[in-house]
């Protein structure tokens, strides 16, 4: 374990995590994770512009990379530590992993979590076993009231990011993917605290002096972009990519951010979902908003990765079911296939039905109707309707207005954020 001294010096003086600290945890994780596969798909490929490999993290029990870091702390643990506990402040990944292996362990784990933390994991670390307390609308709250307990019980903090064998076990994703395509000369690595980008980073740049890595910050939360560029950026927001979704960097994470990486690319909460939706359709696997950064900045920022050989890890899959169904819904809404037109009708006998019409001869397939005769700016025989439709694509639904239009509607298509 690295002295609070170490934590102040750069790592390339004197490394808080070395090459070989992530061999030697790779060795001893190894036998209880899975060792996911890295593929390449020739259709994201031909998409962004890039030579696309994928390191499929969500394949992990817990379906995400931070069961490394955790079992490998976990294992490092005195039988003295092990026997009284460890607790952790976690939105859930982190704390998944470290349920599900102490479970496996014979170690007591207890987890703080922020209250907004999704219900799926809050059920999934629950289900191995962990005690779970939520407490603040922050993971700076959970974080505060974890380190009180871990005080009151004696029990070990397990820190989800600014940790030696945290960061160590992270790393591993990096060796595994250099191992299996040692052709890749980019890294696209999701930052929130920034344990998985100094791991991979670190392993990376070992295997290979010249690769490039490459961190990605939801714009909600540019906490390390501030911190390399030397700005001032607010950190708040609803985002998708809760599980990056971090206020202040680690000491240690900074530091070797600051050594071994280039640059860091943000990307919006648009981005975010097509690169989820996209996922979904293309590869048919299911990432969470964090797990899905890399391919967002990929689509974000074609000019940085275009000709590349560019490995992005799909960092975890939990992902809320019906949060996933409002991002395909959007996102067939932003693609033309699902819309919501609104009509200007008069109010009397037939009107819908004639509307309908044009609606069937344009082979588009009705969902919804809504009509508003009280709430609206027109006269009292005027009325506005909103129909929901399913069409083909962008192109169908233009024809379909052009219709409308042509046979004296006015039309106009409810857009979306």
């Amino acid at each position: 374990m690295a002295t609070l001294e170490a934590t102040a010096r750069r790592p390339e003086d004197h490394p808080v995590v070395t090459m070989a600290d992530i061999r030697i945890a790779h060795e001893r994780i190894a036998p209880s994770i899975v060792r996911t596969p890295t593929l390449y798909s020739k259709t994201l490929s031909a998409l962004t512009g890039a030579n696309v490999w994928l390191k499929f993290e969500n394949l992990q029990f817990t379906a995400a990379y931070k069961e490394r870091g955790a079992l490998n702390r976990l294992l490092q643990l005195t039988d003295e530590e092990k026997a009284r506990g460890v607790i952790a402040a976690s939105a859930g990944n982190h704390a998944q992993g470290l349920a599900y292996h102490g479970a496996r362990l014979g170690i007591p784990v207890t987890i703080v979590m922020p209250r907004p933390t999704p219900t799926v994991k809050v059920q999934q670390t629950e289900g191995h076993g962990a005690e779970v307390i939520q407490t603040g609308e922050r993971f700076d709250d959970a974080q505060a009231t974890a380190y009180e307990i871990a005080a009151q019980r004696g029990l070990t903090f397990v820190h989800p990011f600014d940790d030696p064998a945290i960061i160590a076990g992270q790393g591993t994703v990096a060796v595994e993917m250099l191992e299996d395509v040692p052709q890749i000369d980019t890294l696209a690595i999701p930052i929130g605290g920034g344990g998985l980008i100094s791991g991979c980073a670190t392993a990376a740049k070992a295997i290979r002096a010249d690769i490039d890595v490459v961190g990605v910050q939801a714009e909600l939360y540019p906490s390390m972009y501030a911190e390399l560029n030397h700005v001032d950026l607010p950190c708040e927001g609803d985002t998708l990519a809760e599980g990056i979704a971090v206020k202040r960097p680690g000491n240690l994470t900074r530091e070797i951010v600051r050594a071994l990486i280039r640059d860091v690319v943000l990307v919006s909460e648009r981005g975010l979902e097509e690169a989820v939706a996209l996922l979904l359709q293309i590869e048919k696997t299911v990432v969470e908003g964090a797990g899905a950064a890399g391919l967002a900045a990929l689509l974000a920022h074609p000019q940085r990765f275009a000709g590349r050989n560019v490995g992005l890890v799909l960092t975890g899959g939990n992902i809320d079911t019906r949060l996933l169904a409002n991002v395909l819904l959007r996102d067939l809404a932003r693609s033309g296939r699902l819309a919501r037109l609104r009509i200007r009708l008069q109010d009397r006998p037939g009107a819908l039905f004639n509307v309908a019409r044009v609606f069937d001869e344009q082979q588009v397939n009705i969902i919804e109707i809504y009509h508003q005769r009280v709430f609206t700016t027109l006269p009292a025989k005027g009325l506005i309707t909103d129909i929901e439709c399913e069409t083909r694509d962008s192109r169908h639904l233009d024809r379909l207005v052009a219709a409308l239009t042509n046979h004296g509607y006015e039309v106009s298509r409810v857009e979306l954020a």
